[in-house]
Order: C-alpha cells, then sequence, then structure tokens
C-alpha cells in the first residue's frame, strides 16, 4: 500500500463538494466504530448476570482490553499513515474492528470477550488519525474545523445510536415466542451492531486518496510536500513545542475521562437509581447522546469563532478549556437528582459541554504540526486521551464504587467525584497552554 502519487490523487478541489462527501464516509464510519465499541455500555448488567462479574471486571472490559491494543496500535497505525494510503488504511481497520466486534457476540467466557475487545481496540486505533490527515488534505484553514466537527459528530451518532438500537434488540428478544435461542441478548447485541461494519469499510474504498499539502493552512498554490520526516525529527519537533503539546495532550485526556466515564456508567447509575428497564435506558438516554453530543460538537467551532472575535486568538485551545469547566457543575449535581427526567437533564448538560470542545481540539493539533507529522502526533494524542480517559476512567469509576463507597448504588457520587475533578484539572492545563499555542501557530506560518 504505497503512497499514491499526486498524478493520482487529490484531483478534488479543496472544500468542495467531494470534500464533504468524504466527510460523511468518514463519520459513518467512525460512527459505525463507536456502536462497536459501546454497545457494551448498555449491557453490563446482563453480561455481570450471565458471567457473575464484578462492576471492575466490567469496567476492564470497557476500557482496559479495548485500549490496551488501541494503544499499542496507535503509533503502528500512526507511521503507516505518515507514509502510506491512508484510504486502504481505514478500509482493513472498519473490516477488522467490525469482525472482532461479531467475535464479542460469539464469546462464551469472560476471556474470550476480553480478547475480542482487544481485537475492537487495535482495529479502531487507525480511524482517527487516518481521517485527521485526510480532512487536512480536503479542507483549507478555514473550513477544516467545520469538517473536524462533522467528523467529530461520529462518537455522539455512534454512541447514541450503540444505545437505541441496543435498547431495541433487548426490548425485542424479550418479548420474542418462547424457546431458547442460541445466543444470549447480549451476544445478539453485539453480532448485530457488528455485521453492518464490513459494507461500511467497502465504502472506504469510494475514498480518493488526497494529495498531501504542506500543512494545513497553506497557501493554496503550495505544491505538495513530498518530505518524509524520521521518527527522531518527528520527536525533536514535539519536544521544541513541548509546552503546547503537554498542555495540550495532558488536559483533553483529562477531559477525555468525563467524556468515557459518563457513557459507561450512566446506563448503569440510571438503572440501579430509579429502577427502570435496560430497553428504556437504551432508547431515551442514546436518543440524549446523539441530539445532545451532536449539537455539542457541531457549536464547538462556533464557540470557537465567538471567542475569536472577541479578540482570542488562542480560541482552538481557550475553547476546549472552558468547555472543560462547563462540565464540573453538571457532574457534582448528578448525585442529586431526585427524578430519572431531573438525571437526564443534567447529564444532557454534561453531555453537551464535554462534545463541545472536540472538534477545535483536533483543529488546533493539526493547525501547529506539518503534514508528515500528522500522523504520529494525531496518534499520540489518541495514544495519550485513550490510556488516561477510555483506559482508566470506566475502572476508576469502577474501583470508586466497589472500594471506597463499597455500594453499587453509589456509582452517580463516584462519577461525580472523578468527572468534576477532571474537568477542573483539564482547564488548568490548558489555561497553561495558551501562550504556547500562540506562539506555535504563529511559528508555523513562517
Amino acid at each position: 500500500m504505497a503512497t499514491v502519487s499526486s498524478a493520482a490523487a487529490g484531483t478534488a478541489a479543496r472544500d468542495g463538494v467531494y470534500a464533504w462527501y468524504v466527510v460523511a464516509m468518514l463519520t459513518l464510519a467512525y460512527a459505525v466504530g463507536f456502536i462497536d465499541r459501546q454497545i457494551l455500555n448498555l449491557l453490563v448488567e446482563p453480561i455481570k448476570l450471565d458471567m457473575s462479574l464484578s462492576d471492575t471486571q466490567i469496567s476492564l472490559l470497557q476500557g482496559f482490553a479495548f485500549t490496551v491494543a488501541y494503544v499499542m496500535m496507535g503509533p503502528l497505525f500512526g507511521r503507516w499513515i505518515d507514509i502510506g494510503n491512508r484510504r486502504n488504511i481505514l478500509f482493513v481497520g472498519v473490516a477488522l474492528w467490525s469482525l472482532f466486534t461479531v467475535l464479542c457476540g460469539l464469546s462464551r467466557e469472560y476471556w474470550q470477550l476480553f480478547g475480542a475487545r482487544m481485537g475492537v481496540g487495535g482495529a479502531e486505533a487507525c480511524l482517527l488519525p487516518a481521517a485527521w490527515s485526510i480532512l487536512s488534505d480536503y479542507f483549507s484553514k478555514n473550513k477544516l474545523p467545520r469538517a473536524m466537527s462533522v467528523l467529530l459528530m461520529g462518537p455522539y451518532l455512534g454512541g447514541g445510536l450503540a444505545l437505541i438500537f441496543g435498547g431495541l434488540i433487548l426490548g425485542a428478544v424479550a418479548t420474542a415466542p418462547a424457546g431458547a435461542p442460541a445466543l444470549a441478548p447480549w451476544q445478539i447485541a453485539f453480532v448485530a451492531v457488528g455485521v453492518p461494519g464490513f459494507a461500511v469499510a467497502l465504502l472506504m474504498l469510494t475514498i480518493r486518496e488526497p494529495q498531501r499539502a504542506v500543512a494545513a493552512g497553506a497557501d493554496e498554490a503550495a505544491a505538495a510536500d513530498a518530505r518524509t520526516f524520521t521518527l527522531a525529527e518527528v520527536a525533536a519537533f514535539l519536544w521544541s513545542r513541548r509546552a503546547f503539546y503537554g498542555a495540550f495532550y495532558g488536559g483533553m485526556s483529562l477531559h477525555v475521562i468525563v467524556l468515557y466515564a459518563l457513557p459507561a456508567w450512566v446506563p448503569a447509575f440510571l438503572l440501579r437509581r430509579f429502577d427502570v428497564e435496560a430497553a428504556a435506558v437504551g432508547v431515551e438516554y442514546g436518543a440524549l447522546v446523539l441530539l445532545v453530543g451532536s449539537l455539542g460538537v457541531l457549536a464547538g467551532p462556533y464557540a470557537g469563532r465567538y471567542i475569536e472575535k472577541r479578540g482570542f486568538a488562542d480560541a482552538p485551545l481557550r475553547t476546549p478549556a472552558l468547555a472543560a469547566l462547563g462540565v464540573v457543575p453538571f457532574a457534582v449535581a448528578l448525585p442529586f437528582c431526585q427524578t430519572y427526567a431531573m438525571a437526564l437533564a443534567v447529564i444532557a448538560g454534561a453531555t453537551f459541554f464535554y462534545s463541545l470542545p472536540m472538534a477545535m481540539a483536533a483543529s488546533a493539533l493539526q493547525m501547529v504540526t506539518p503534514n508528515r507529522m500528522r500522523g504520529l502526533a494525531s496518534s499520540l494524542y489518541v495514544f495519550t486521551v485513550s490510556v488516561v480517559g477510555l483506559g482508566l476512567a470506566p475502572t476508576i469509576i469502577a474501583a470508586m464504587t466497589d472500594f471506597v463507597f463499597g455500594d453499587p448504588a453509589m456509582v452517580g457520587w463516584s462519577l461525580a467525584v472523578v468527572c468534576s475533578g477532571a474537568g477542573l484539572a483539564a482547564a488548568a492545563l490548558m489555561f497553561r497552554g495558551l501562550q504556547a499555542f500562540r506562539q506555535a501557530v504563529q511559528d508555523s506560518r513562517v
């Protein structure tokens, strides 16, 4: 899968209709990936019952099993993306994670499910670095945040649809005619969401590999940058701008704790606190994530533009810092909710603020990173947010519930403590990195 030459690729105009088709295909792939990733969150209670597991064991499936493979494969995919055909990499990745999702549904034992989750995580490590790199070559600097915001609707579309479809599947199986099925309801849910991914993998082949531009935001007439940086050069570049990259990676990793902790444990919180049916939680909380999460990520560029017009040149990083603060009051309020409707309203507020900065953050990283370093820089970002957010967040919540509070019914308090603390720490780090970001943007224009 060698790099496509400029003669065979990059024929579509920047910011044109075909570029937006690419956005649609990548968003579809991202949504399908999140369906496969997040369906487990709705299935916590039936899997616990079927396999006699603790919250901590379930959290290892949610986070550690997925993340350990994700972070191992991320740098490998990142380097491949910098030197190879990104479209073909996406095809392979989508097909593999769909296969492993189906294998999750065919698992009969805990460790089989653990291994299949690792397969899903390893394959999904290709998506964000490849998608960000492709979009940076299909869009100019002014249009890139909007394209990123559409792409980053994927987690909220996928996360919401995973809960909705999961709830509908559980409800349909529960009302099916008598007769023991070959698979348990939770297994059927995995298979049902995994199979459509093979069709999405084929759609990745309709994406044309774009010509690589000099940098995000470079002059439209600039020639393609054919240079491939060595790993030593990439490391030296990142180290020279460590004040920005450290604050960015650290701050966004802490922010992403909220993004993963809430969807991982909110269904269990609602089931345990308000004694509602899993199918109802799937449909109602799924619709909330889909609508409010999508609204938040689409609002991000508008919020960034508003902040920029107020004279802040560091809007791409200032927006995530402010959004991290916005999460805090909603996280604190969660365990005090007295009704199911009140809890959903509070969760909606937190969902809006944790989704709002994602497009601006992605754009900030692309703006200050040279083209042929973006795959590795993006993979490093995915690595750090995955280790801290996806890898640790579900288990931190579970461990606090199991070993600090010692009561599964206290999961709401665990969410409140962890998410509010993460939001405050994330904001502090990103505010500290604003000056370094401004300098990095200025240097990238020289």
